[in-house]
């Protein structure tokens, strides 16, 4: 019963994250538009992230008809919690300590990013003793957000707006783990098909890290920084 609510939950919730991720990216920063729609986006990704955990969980150590890859793939949903919930977690604490001046030791806020780091790292190694290049690879952009997480917190501002471009890269990075899990778990219960090709599993952040890129060289022209 726990499962399936769960599930349930997931869904609405990975909808509702999906069909409004775009609306903060391309409405004006800051406005009203901008920041009703993320924070419910925030909290869409919140009911995702603990769902997500719940039923990887219970397929990993408590479903007694889950063989090897239906437990492999539990472990990416898990993952991907971890990284909706790290990356959504980031992107509203940069907000809230915007004006600091030294390092930040918030225990709560580093857990979050050492668990994404050290997740990362875990799982991938895990994927490449399983020989699956999705759990291998993937995580792989856990570990680098992490340790940027880890290395903004840990030392003092380097520039007047560095909170806004953690800030946005780390929705944006919210916005990978959104789209891959639709990828790997909507896209092909939609189709109906059994899987789809492991391209596509690779396809948003090979979209969207450019696009990260980019963000970040424009709003560094607009406020004159290079």
């Amino acid at each position: 019963m726990l499962f399936e609510w769960a599930r349930y939950m997931h869904i609405a919730a990975g909808f509702t994250a999906l069909l409004i991720f775009w609306i903060p990216i391309v409405t004006k920063k800051g406005s009203p538009l901008h920041t009703r729609v993320g924070w419910v986006y925030i909290w869409a990704m919140a009911v995702v992230a603990v769902s997500a955990w719940v039923m990887g969980t219970y397929r990993i150590f408590f479903d007694p008809q889950a063989d090897a890859e239906r437990q492999d793939f539990s472990l990416f949903l898990i993952f991907i919690a971890i990284l909706s919930a790290a990356s959504a977690w980031y992107g509203i604490r940069v907000l809230r300590y915007k004006t600091r001046t030294g390092i930040h030791t918030r225990k709560l806020d580093l857990f979050f990013s050492l668990l994404l780091f050290g997740g990362g790292i875990a799982v991938s190694a895990y994927g490449f003793v399983r020989h699956f290049p999705l759990i291998a690879w993937f995580p792989l952009i856990g570990v680098g957000l992490g340790f940027n997480q880890l290395r903004y917190w840990l030392t003092p501002p380097k520039t007047k707006m560095g909170w806004f471009f953690e800030h946005l890269s780390s929705m944006m990075g919210c916005c990978i783990a959104t789209i891959t899990a639709f990828a790997v778990f909507g896209a092909p219960r939609l189709l109906d098909v059994s899987s789809v090709h492991p391209l596509l599993w690779f396809l948003p952040t090979v979209v969207i890290v450019p696009l990260i890129i980019g963000f970040n060289w424009y709003y560094r022209k607009k406020f004159r920084m290079g």
